[in-house]
């Protein structure tokens, strides 16, 4: 299941360079608004230095990182949410990602077109915020209308749903994002089922130099435009440069699996050396149904290593003479960084 981003911002801020960074794919960046006007999709590795070291180790065929999907969405104008600009379009794009990056404008610089009157990313943010809070009013209203109907007729589990979507109203119409609120994860979850778009988790990226903008609570800063021009250089040429050996897209994509709580497995051998996502907490027989959906239904087992324990020996067979290979059920909770072989009824 590959973890699917949503990069969105008003024209000209930066998505088109971040996307072209992440995904290394050419895209059309000219310096006028609406010029990414379909989405651009690209699917990248999740670069993870457990999957290199067992590399190492098995010399695998075939090798097999997690996944990221970056869909650069067409800019955004005031007034979205009513049609205006690419509004319908872009809302509907961003129903369907997990998480959300608002690129910020934090650069100065007059010879990229600024559609607002001063560079402000806090009141960009803002402006964000009540355009998707403005359509899921719209979607929230719809609903408890059909509540209204479905309570009077008498229907199950309706009345409780109307005090769920009439909470969200109440927050939302005081300016609320739903994520950020003190709902419970049981009401996240049924608002999330209406693809309500504030539901969604998002992270601030800031487009400037550190230190060089006012930052805020839960952003991130990020040069984009130098992350571009090193976006080639291998992690040993980075250090020799002087710069961190992970880049700053590294930790963005970092930042996205933790707002997913999202953990890593590995399934190794001669033939192929896997990475798969799973949601922490997630039992062994779902992280089988992740390889393939009849190994959940007919799981039996796993013998199970966690990477640093194995890391220490390399070696599969010593490992299992020295009993440090664990046979787990179906209530065992996978832990990040656990290598697995799930036994089946298959």
């Amino acid at each position: 299941m590959a973890l699917s981003v949503g990069i969105v911002g008003f024209p000209n801020v930066g998505k088109s360079t971040l996307f072209q960074t992440l995904t290394k794919k050419q895209v059309d960046c000219a310096n006028y608004p609406f010029c990414t006007i379909d989405p651009n999709v690209g699917v990248v590795e999740v670069k993870d230095k457990r999957v290199s070291e067992l590399v190492k180790i098995f010399n695998p065929k075939k090798t097999i990182y997690c996944t990221v999907q970056f869909t650069d969405i067409a800019g955004l104008v005031e007034g979205a949410s009513r049609g205006e600009g690419l509004g319908n379009k872009f809302l509907a794009n961003i129903r369907e990602v997990d998480v959300i990056i608002y690129v910020l404008r934090a650069f100065k610089d007059s010879n990229v077109v600024n559609v607002l009157s001063e560079v402000n990313p806090k009141k960009e943010k803002e402006l964000l915020n009540t355009e998707l809070i403005f359509k899921d009013l719209e979607t929230v209203d719809k609903r408890i209308n059909s509540l209204e109907k479905e309570i009077r007729a008498q229907k199950k589990e309706a009345k409780k749903e109307m005090e769920v979507f009439l909470k969200a109203k109440d927050l939302l119409e005081s300016g609320k994002i739903l994520i950020d609120s003190n709902l419970d994860k049981e009401d996240i979850d049924l608002l999330k089922s209406y693809q309500l778009l504030t539901t969604k988790p998002r992270i601030y990226l800031l487009n400037g130099k550190k230190g060089e903008v006012d930052e805020f609570e839960n952003c991130i800063t990020l040069d984009i435009l130098n992350e571009f021009e090193f976006s080639n250089f291998s992690p040993a040429e980075r250090i020799d440069l002087g710069l961190s050996e992970e880049s700053g897209i590294d930790q963005l994509i970092q930042k996205s699996y933790e707002l997913l709580n999202l953990i890593t497995f590995f399934t190794v051998g001669s033939d192929e050396v896997r990475a798969w996502e799973i949601k922490k907490d997630c039992l062994a027989p779902q992280a089988a149904g992740v390889i393939h959906t009849d190994f959940e239904k007919a799981f039996i087992k796993a013998d199970v290593i966690n990477y640093q324990e194995f890391i220490q020996i390399k070696d599969m067979a010593e490992a299992r003479k020295k009993g440090l290979i664990r046979m787990e059920g179906k209530d065992y909770v996978v832990q990040d960084g656990d290598i697995m072989e799930i036994k089946s009824g298959i």
